[in-house]
């Protein structure tokens, strides 16, 4: 249990692993530079320690989706470089100026809001602007890149640093997956050349994330945007297998585990039907634990209907019925090998048995993108070495 807190359920997050990601990922880019996106609370994992500790093992910068998450991060002490991956709403202008943030621009409004908020303090602003190669959903239209950098370029407060763009579907294997980031790519050499040539040198140029960080090697430019591989799980099966080319013997480690406690234990006859609904009957009888753990915490609702199990007593044990809001039930067998108190896991490893976020994925039709930033606020977050020793909670979760 964690120091702090009386629920038996809470998230771990492996600082070693973390760290050792972070040293194969730069491994794996060199000489790119590596940024560790920390964004929706680093996917789950609780941004402000992830932030510090991804500094630490070499990132060289950090990024984030919302001028709010940036100031989290300032707030709680992080330095560093941080990357807006948005464009700040001009009403955020302002804040993006105080907390020392990078913003990214693709609008002329967002542009001027955000040269008057430096004007106004007096403080220069570097950019990244982003241009969009074929993703469709944000990023300057290629047409109007010049005239936005132009205008960057020209302003007194603003920089032009960097130049991005966003991959699409570098974690594909099809043939057109490949042939459509390389489309994207050439498409951004040809902006970059056209900036070039008018006398604008952006001075960091980036596109990949993390499947093109690791399956693009042309994708890898100045700087990659690392997002879910640095929390040791993989966009696809095509990433890993192009990580185990890059790395041979190497593998990345899961950061996060998920944990809780049997708090009570039944043996029911076979034919109940455990839970909301009543789902499933029980094919023998069976001792059924309770596990305060649901839905509100981030275990899916269709876990169950996928086949979902958990972990105890180093086995796999199947759901016994519907996942609800704060508890889970747990078919533990005829055998009676399961008593209150005994740890469960959810995501991680007990026994030399493993369950990954991407196994959940896979079970409710989803991803495990998903999976790790579902994991509620009310679940704690708690930092732990290797060995789990000296656990402590992390505040503020």
């Amino acid at each position: 249990m964690a120091e702090g807190t009386t629920r038996p359920t809470v998230a771990l997050v492996d600082v070693d692993a973390l760290a050792a990601n972070v040293a194969l990922l730069r491994q794996v880019v060199a000489p790119a530079q590596l940024v560790a996106v920390v964004k929706a609370d680093a996917y789950g994992h609780r941004s402000p320690l992830v932030a510090a500790a991804a500094l630490e093992a070499g990132a060289a910068g950090l990024a984030v989706a919302l001028v709010e998450e940036g100031i989290e991060l300032r707030e709680a002490g992080v330095g560093g470089p941080v990357l807006v991956l948005t464009e700040p709403p001009p009403e955020a202008a302002e804040a993006v100026v105080e907390h020392d943030l990078t913003p990214t621009l693709y609008s002329e409004p967002g542009r001027a809001a955000l040269e008057a908020a430096a004007a106004r303090r007096r403080a220069p602003v570097g950019v990244h602007l982003k241009v969009d190669t074929g993703m469709h959903r944000v990023g300057v239209e290629p047409d109007r890149l010049l005239e936005l950098a132009r205008a960057v370029a020209d302003s007194e407060w603003l920089g032009l640093e960097g130049l991005w763009t966003h991959l699409a579907v570098a974690d594909g294997s099809a043939e057109e997956d490949r042939r459509f980031t390389a489309v994207q790519l050439a498409r951004f050499a040809e902006h970059l050349g056209i900036l070039q040539s008018a006398g604008l040198r952006p001075a960091v140029r980036h596109a990949a994330n993390s499947a093109g960080a690791i399956a693009h090697p042309a994708s890898r430019l100045d700087l990659v945007r690392v997002g879910i591989a640095l929390y040791g799980e993989l966009p696809s099966p095509a990433v890993a297998e192009a990580l185990a080319l890059a790395a041979p013997g190497a593998a990345l480690r899961p950061v996060l585990s998920l944990v809780s406690k049997v708090v009570a234990v039944r043996h029911l006859g076979a034919g109940e039907r455990p839970s909301y609904g009543r789902l499933r009957p029980l094919p023998t009888p069976s001792w059924v634990a309770t596990v305060p753990v649901g839905y509100a915490d981030g275990v899916p609702h269709r876990l169950f209907g996928g086949g979902g199990e958990v972990l105890i007593g180093g086995r796999r044990r199947p759901l016994a019925g519907a996942v609800t809001m704060d508890q889970i039930v747990v078919d533990c067998g005829p055998e009676g090998d399961v008593a209150v108190g005994d740890e469960v896991v959810l995501l991680g490893e007990q026994g030399g048995e493993r369950i990954s976020a991407q196994e959940w994925a896979q079970r409710t039709g989803t991803i495990a993108y998903e999976i790790l930033t579902g994991i509620g606020a009310r679940v704690p977050r708690v930092a732990v070495a290797r060995d789990r020793s000296h656990p402590h909670r992390l505040g503020g979760r």
